[in-house]
């Protein structure tokens, strides 16, 4: 069963996928994100991202084994 989402608030419109995994902790580097995001391990709203620079904007639910991170809006936009 997957975890409640943790929320990642943006400070601009958007963030990339890999900015996105190596911010919240989910991939150690650019490197592993780049990995990750090619094995087909990270789904963007319930389907599967092979983008490492697909745009992620607010309402966007992230979700890597387990763990899910919802993208919110900033407070400074």
């Amino acid at each position: 069963m997957a975890e409640p989402a943790t929320d990642f608030a943006l400070r601009g419109d958007y963030i990339t996928l890999d900015a996105l995994l190596k911010a919240t902790g989910l991939a150690g580097s650019g490197g592993m994100a780049k990995q990750m995001i090619a094995a087909g391990q990270v789904q963007v709203n319930g389907q599967a991202e092979l983008r490492r620079g697909a745009k992620l904007r607010a309402g966007a639910l992230v979700q890597v084994g387990s763990t899910r991170v919802r993208v919110t809006a900033g407070s400074g936009t």
